[in-house]
């Protein structure tokens, strides 16, 4: 058989020895549903992998009868994808746990338990975590727990779509700007049935690249698993399966089996047939930044604490007296000049103007008069400026106006002072670009807002042919695959760290944000009004 994948022809010859080290879904076919059932009136539409949009997950409905065809069906990792959850509609007694009907059960991993197979599982009960295993054998019904989360169609085709079952999504938020080059109707936001079409994913002996096979390739094979030395194939790894490596494994050389797209690759050492050393492992910090623009689509960054320029303070703006309150810090005085009226309801409170300027206080409790009772409200003490005096007035916090920052502040930051100094959000520019960088992309961008730091899993590489500088790749980010060389490089220390920027799609931010931001209790709402 002659077939054409990806503008190469392969050609599988028979008695062709060829190892599968995997399945993967190539595309989707999508069609409208209404009710969890096809609409009568959808057409089928294919999807690629990076449609643009984010997608909450449908429960699915028909149960799994055991934890082994769930382990079978159902991907399970150590990543923060592969920890589905699961319920039974019966209590699950254990040797000394007891599993209760509708409660939630996290599987995290997959091992062998005193010579059983079993799963790792978690629930969390009365905010206390109690872990135990089940064994595969473990027969019941199991349904799917309704998932909270948000993803893009390329995490529900690598982590949510369980093998011979299709899939039901909600679309969540498009992104994206509708045309008429997208499959599916304008101003749609309903729910899509998901069928999977599969490629199959091969090494073959004298190839170093991967093979991409159809699943409908009309070829016959033969299982020799057991007759022969497959040892001698290639084991090509994900940047994952190096992360999941021992840190004594470190360094080691690899060669790209696949190297990531043109729009991933910001230098051609990562190009496929490269030989790379890989360092070490670490989790490294980084600043997410976005462009401040009113209009969208706004650029993301993640910027390394290595990165050399200088940043000017810019105004933030407030829209109500709660964030007054939020961005106030005992460093300094927050100086801010009101852009909306605000009239008051009450006389104990302040009307404010536009043009307004205020030094706020503190927070603190007001009493009012509201409709013959007295009530206690919370408020922002405040001085308004005058012309040569200052007047002292509360502000309520349900107030919305609207706020400008004054800055006094005209030093310039590296950016390790601001996160050391400064609580974040915070606005700024760059002042000195990075003159390290061939091209600084920050300091195109008229203003930026340092929305957190986060910490992202990295891997330090250089070119192994020519190793004059080294850089941090990230290992969730960049689609890449590599096999292991047998060449000792024990003791070899990297050259210096080449500063990097890494602009962000509006996806990988959305994930980015998610994820970081899981563990955390949302802020606590602005007050409302007496009522």
């Amino acid at each position: 058989s002659i077939y054409e994948m990806f503008g190469n022809e392969c050609c599988l010859s028979t008695g062709e020895v060829i190892k599968v080290i995997g399945f993967k879904i190539n595309k989707l076919i999508a069609t409208i549903c209404e009710n969890n059932e096809v609409s009568r009136f959808s057409a089928k539409v294919e999807l690629p992998l990076n449609f643009p949009g984010l997608y909450k997950v449908v429960a699915d409905k028909t149960p799994y009868v055991s934890i082994e065809e769930i382990t079978r069906k159902v991907s399970i990792g150590p990543t923060r994808f592969g920890h589905p959850c699961f319920y039974s509609p019966e209590d699950i007694k254990l040797a000394n746990f007891t599993i209760k009907h509708g409660e939630q059960i996290t599987f995290t991993s997959v091992e062998e338990v005193n010579g059983t197979m079993a799963v790792n599982c978690v629930t969390v009960r009365n905010n206390q975590t109690h872990s135990f295993t089940l064994p595969l054998s473990q027969e019941g019904e199991f349904y799917e727990c309704e998932d909270d989360q948000i993803y893009t169609l390329k995490e529900i085709a690598e982590w949510k779509i369980p093998k011979c079952r299709n899939r039901i999504v909600k679309l969540f938020n498009t992104l994206h700007m509708w045309d008429s080059s997208n499959p599916l109707p304008e101003n749609f936001d309903g729910c899509l049935i998901l069928m999977p079409v599969y490629e199959v994913q091969a090494v073959m002996k004298f190839r170093k690249d991967i093979v991409h096979i159809l699943s409908d390739l009309d070829v016959e094979v033969k299982d020799i698993t057991d007759y022969y030395d497959i040892s001698s194939f290639l084991q090509p790894l994900s940047l994952e399966d190096v992360f999941e490596r021992t840190s004594m494994e470190f360094p080691m050389v690899a060669e790209i089996m696949e190297g990531p797209s043109e729009s991933q690759n910001p230098y051609n050492l990562l190009s496929t047939g490269k030989e790379i050393i890989i360092y070490k492992k670490y989790q490294a910090a980084r600043v997410l930044a976005s462009e401040i623009r009113s209009d969208s689509p706004r650029r993301h960054f993640l910027i390394p604490m290595s990165y050399k320029g200088k940043f000017k303070r810019r105004p933030r703006e407030l829209p109500t007296a709660y964030d007054l309150e939020i961005a106030r810090s005992e460093k300094e005085q927050l100086h801010v000049v009101a852009t909306k009226a605000f009239a008051s309801p009450h006389k104990e409170f302040f009307s404010v103007s536009v043009g307004d300027q205020f030094l706020v206080q503190q927070c603190q409790t007001s009493e009012i008069l509201y409709e013959g009772r007295k009530k206690l409200v919370d408020v922002l003490a405040c001085e308004k400026i005058l012309s040569d005096t200052y007047k002292k007035v509360l502000l309520p916090m349900y107030m919305e106006g609207r706020f400008v920052e004054v800055i006094h502040d005209k030093k310039q930051y590296h950016l390790s002072e601001i996160c050391k100094e400064f609580c974040l959000p915070f606005n700024v520019k760059v002042s000195v670009r990075d003159l390290s960088i061939e091209e600084d992309v920050l300091a195109a961008v008229p203003g930026l807002q340092f929305e957190e730091e986060i910490t992202d899993p990295y891997l330090l590489i250089s070119s192994a042919t020519n190793p004059v500088e080294s850089w941090e790749i990230p290992v969730y980010r960049l689609n890449m695959v590599v096999h292991l060389l047998s060449k000792d490089v024990q003791g070899v220390v990297p050259p210096v760290t080449k500063t990097t920027v890494e602009e962000i799609s509006e996806e990988q931010y959305y994930m980015v944000r998610r994820y970081e931001n899981q563990t955390l209790h949302p802020p606590p709402r602005p007050p409302k009004k007496p009522t």
